[in-house]
This record gives structure tokens, sequence and C-alpha cells, in this order.
């Protein structure tokens, strides 16, 4: 399996960014994919998570209202639209793949190369 991020990028603040991950390989056994992020001295964080089966998103309280995630089952791509970006969005963002549960615990089966945004007041 493995995992193609894009998007990202250095935006302002209040801008949008859209990420997007395709996953490739027997994705079969996975129920979901998400988005995590890392920023410097912090801890990686779940953003959101979205199952392949019905599309129903998870969301960190930091993004809810802001970030959208969708999935698009037919090119096993999962897209993280993000709007009203804020300073403290800045981190290096990583896809992932596995079970939605384990996601939400922030466990993937596998996961994607990191892709950074970087947001400036």
């Amino acid at each position: 399996v493995q995992l193609q991020a894009s998007g990202g990028g250095a935006v302002q603040a209040g801008d949008s960014l859209s990420l997007s991950c395709t996953a490739s390989g027997r994705t079969d056994s996975s129920s979901g994919m998400g988005w995590f992020r890392l920023a410097p001295g912090k801890e990686r964080e779940l953003v959101a998570t979205v199952r392949w089966s019905d599309g129903t998103a998870y969301y960190a309280d930091s993004v809810k209202g802001r970030f959208t995630i969708f999935r698009d089952n037919a090119k096993r791509t999962v897209t993280l639209q993000m709007n009203v970006l804020k300073p403290e969005d800045t981190a290096k963002y990583y896809c992932a793949i596995g079970a939605v549960f384990k996601l939400v615990a922030g466990i993937g089966d596998y996961w994607g190369q990191g892709t950074q945004v970087t947001v400036s007041s």
C-alpha cells in the first residue's frame, strides 16, 4: 500500500488550501483515511478522518467548522479542504489509512509522506 499526498504550501491567515491523498495497492482492509499534523515542539494531532463506506467524518475541535474532509472511493482519494487558515494550523500534514477507530486513536496502518502547510499572520 502506498499513499501519495499532494497540496500544501505557504499562505496568509484566512486563506484556503486543499490537501489530497491517494491510496494505491491493497487497501480493502482499511475502513477509512485520516489526516494528522505535526508542528515543531508539539505532539502529533489528529485533524480529521473519513470512512470509506459512508463518508462519515470526524474532526478535531481545533478545525471544526473550518476544515472539511471528503472521499472519492473510485479514485481512493481523500481531500482535506482547509478554510480560514490560522497561523496555528502551520504544521506538516500526514495522511494515513486503517481502521477508523484506530485512526481516531492515532494509529494508522500505512502513512503517506508529509506535506508542509505554513500560515503566516
